[in-house]
């Protein structure tokens, strides 16, 4: 299986980002299963025509998202990514409901607001 990536320069999504999307897309659909060895920075750079640093950033933000795990010399794999972002996915509201209350937000602005952000990140029928 040979991934399969495309990246529109000239779209208003830096490349980075588009390549970040279509793998992690392509990771929690199961169309790259769990362990599939990616291409390495500089060949999947050369490959695309971009720098290997724009690979590389693209490389750490699914890393940091647990999408991906790199195994030193081995190289960089689609990790068992769905309970790495349910994790994250927690912590992220937690620190959210730390600092709603912070602000001093009762339970219902501070649930008005996640769902007005859902709405802007998913669309309408969040």
């Amino acid at each position: 299986m040979a991934l399969q990536i495309t990246v529109d320069q000239d779209a208003a999504t830096a490349p980075f980002e588009q390549i970040r999307a279509q793998i992690a897309d392509l990771a929690r659909s199961g169309e790259l299963p769990v362990g599939y060895k990616l291409p390495t920075v500089r060949g999947f750079a050369e490959e695309l025509g971009l720098a290997a640093n724009t690979v590389a950033k693209a490389y750490r933000a699914l890393e940091a998202d647990g999408v991906i795990e790199t195994r030193g010399r081995h190289g960089t794999f689609v990790a068992a990514a769905g309970d790495a972002a349910r994790r994250q996915a927690a912590e992220a509201a937690q620190t959210y409901v730390q600092r709603a209350r912070r602000l001093g937000l009762d339970r219902a602005a501070a649930l008005a607001a996640v769902e007005d952000a859902l709405r802007a990140g998913y669309g309408d029928s969040a």
